[in-house]
């Protein structure tokens, strides 16, 4: 199972997950977002390479985020926004794309294999704020996903969820993605919490 820790700002903070076993980070590039990164850290890390960089927007222009993956070296783009079909296939053109649904019910996986063009899904809690609000959605409705393209799971993942996490066998299950639940304030979390968590899991 692949592990992305997403809403990381603090370059301090980002340096010290380098020796844990995770995949992937998330930067956020949404100005909305008490996680949001500035330039001046996102540049800190326009050389980083410990692990794979993945960049939040919300229905953000193409070049604008073009942009953006030109001058930080993102390796993925994950779209958390009302983005098209049309967009997603634009996109990725240039970079790999992770597509968020927001779910609250079943209805919400209905015409995904629109967007059959990503590289990944990924599946978080229905909320007015574009994902970081710390809470879960029924994890039972991933059964209605009977897509083939593999997926994150995320919203409100903390370290009490280990044994739930491990019950879930979707084939297309892919990683998890952690945030809110790990964080000493918004945008700094608590590495040795990190550590404890994938030592259970």
């Amino acid at each position: 199972m692949k592990i992305k820790v997403c809403g990381l700002r603090d370059i301090s903070n980002i340096n010290a997950l380098n020796e844990i076993q995770i995949h992937f980070i998330g930067l956020n590039f949404y100005r909305k977002s008490k996680r949001y990164i500035d330039h001046n850290q996102a540049y800190l890390l326009s050389n980083y390479r410990e692990h794979k960089k993945v960049g939040v927007f919300v229905n953000a222009r193409k070049q604008y985020l073009l942009d953006m993956v030109k001058i930080y070296g993102l390796e993925y783009v994950q779209l958390h926004g009302n983005e098209s079909p049309s967009y997603v296939k634009a996109i990725r053109e240039h970079v790999k794309v992770i597509k968020v649904f927001s779910i609250q019910s079943k209805e919400d996986f209905i015409n995904i294999e629109l967007y059959k063009d990503c590289d990944f899904f990924l599946f978080d809690t229905k909320t007015p704020d574009y994902g970081g609000s710390g809470k879960k959605f029924d994890w039972a409705l991933l059964d209605n996903y009977k897509g083939k393209t593999k997926f994150f799971l995320a919203g409100g993942i903390g370290p009490d969820d280990v044994q739930r996490i491990k019950l879930i066998n979707h084939p297309s299950f892919h990683a998890l993605d952690i945030n809110s639940a790990f964080e000493i304030e918004p945008g700094v979390k608590d590495v040795e919490q990190i550590i404890q968590f994938l030592n259970n899991l």
